[in-house]
């Protein structure tokens, strides 16, 4: 991979790279797409799958994530991908690896206490990846709020000249957010799981008629969930959008953001509120 990276780049190929864990769908779709229409008329889409361990806890589902590198490749090829790197976790982390990376301060919030280690195992991943694929912009889903935030400050702090692009949550018809674990959800779970997005709706509600306190959103939201007696609440946080720190009052941009549990589904979703 890295030895085809850089002929593409002695070549004058732009490289734009889109890291997954695979079991694609239309959110990753949307990702390859905005790839594809980065690189222009010359260059490398490159995809790379792997669900990488050193993100999951002990107690985590990394041996049930879902996996299917068949319809994954068929995905990638519909959608123009011209490299699709699928490395093995023995490969990344070969016996006595030691290595880890670590960006202080943004992980210490939302998923950060919940899942620890998590957001250090994803920016190795992440940094270990960009070594590999060398890429001249990377794609991420703006789902995983926390971790785009992360990535971007390891990527500036780090000098790696990466261009990080953030793209939209991609939803479902009737507004939850896509997300490979959806496939844990029976369908009466998948229904209950509407109230995520639903309580996303009544906090921009609530900010577009006035309200700035952070504790009365929040409670709106929790009301909201609540009404579903098989979510539990991970946390509902409002924060300042750049560095993650809890706000009491909005006075500027405001990330709101939600776990949620129902059933073996963890779920979460966000929103600005500008």
């Amino acid at each position: 991979m890295q030895k085809r990276s850089l002929a593409l780049r002695a070549g004058g190929f732009k490289v734009v790279f889109v890291p997954t864990m695979g079991f694609l769908h239309d959110g990753h779709r949307e990702l390859l797409r905005v790839g594809r229409e980065r690189l222009g008329d010359k260059g490398a889409l490159v995809l790379s799958i792997f669900v990488n361990p050193a993100q999951f806890g002990p107690k985590e589902d990394y041996g049930s994530y879902p996996r299917d590198l068949g319809r994954d490749l068929k995905i990638a090829e519909e959608a123009g991908v011209d490299v699709v790197f699928t490395p093995k976790a023995g490969e990344v982390y070969p016996s006595g690896y030691k290595t880890y990376v670590e960006v202080m301060g943004l992980g210490d919030n939302l998923c950060g206490p919940l899942r620890p280690g998590h957001f250090k195992g994803v920016a190795t991943v992440v940094l270990k990846l960009f070594n590999i694929v060398g890429p001249h912009a990377a794609i991420f889903g703006a789902k995983d709020y926390q971790q785009l935030q992360i990535i971007k400050k390891m990527t500036l702090d780090l000098n790696l000249g990466i261009d990080i692009v953030g793209v939209e949550t991609v939803r479902e018809p009737d507004g939850l957010a896509m997300s490979s674990r959806n496939a844990y959800l029976s369908p009466g779970e998948r229904k209950q799981a509407l109230c995520v997005p639903s309580a996303l709706e009544s906090a921009r509600l609530a900010f577009a008629s006035g309200i700035r306190e952070s504790s009365v959103l929040i409670e709106k939201m929790k009301k909201n969930i609540e009404k579903e007696p098989g979510a539990v609440v991970e946390y509902i946080k409002v924060c300042d959008k750049e560095s993650l720190v809890d706000l009491e009052r909005i006075t500027k941009d405001a990330l709101v953001a939600i776990a949620v549990r129902i059933g073996k589904a963890r779920l979460i979703d966000n929103c600005i509120l500008s």
